[in-house]
């Protein structure tokens, strides 16, 4: 075998093995189409061909006819075929594109937008006259405890008795907690 053969070997080859799954599935489709195809052509021919039979052309060209629509069906067949693989070419893309978009509408989107009004809130009570004491009932209501023991022994009595450093220091923590820098 010469390189030149090898070569076109290899090349056709590599491109079956890279044929794409749309093409194996229309592969029986096509298949249908193009024996059906060949199936009616052959059959209209015989038909033409025995009507020119005389006295009995007539009937030998109906009988052979119903082989040109059992061709024809099978043209049909081949054809709806060919149309799923192209439908299951175009949505299962989609389908794949769309399932993370999906997620990010209905999962990651609420929680971002409700995140965003949470942090949105906690800035506007800092700008409050009284919105650090906010701030600091709000870290008293939501952080773990490990996090307010390291504020004081006794966080929510501090903030009862208007202990501004336990105050600010709680009121930065329910800042930090939601991702914000304390600008007050």
């Amino acid at each position: 075998m010469s390189s030149r053969s090898r070569g076109s070997a290899a090349g056709s080859g590599s491109g079956s093995r890279f044929t794409t799954p749309v093409r194996r599935l229309r592969g029986p489709g096509d298949g249908l189409v193009n024996a059906g195809s060949g199936l009616r052509d052959t059959f209209r021919d015989a038909a033409a061909s025995a009507g020119k039979v005389p006295l009995v052309g007539g009937q030998l060209a109906d009988a052979l006819g119903a082989g040109t629509n059992a061709g024809s069906t099978l043209v049909d067949a081949g054809n709806g075929e060919i149309n799923t693989a192209e439908s299951l070419a175009f949505w299962v893309p989609v389908a794949l594109v769309l399932a993370p978009v999906l997620f990010a509408l209905l999962i990651w989107l609420p929680l971002r937008i409700r995140y965003a009004r949470s942090a949105g809130a906690a800035r506007s009570l800092e700008r409050l006259a009284g919105g650090e004491d906010l701030l600091a009932l709000r870290a008293l209501t939501r952080l773990p405890l490990r996090s307010l023991a390291r504020v004081s022994d006794d966080p929510a009595g501090d903030w009862r008795k208007g202990r501004r450093r336990v105050i600010g220091e709680l009121a930065a923590l329910e800042q930090n907690a939601l991702g914000l820098r304390r600008t007050g």
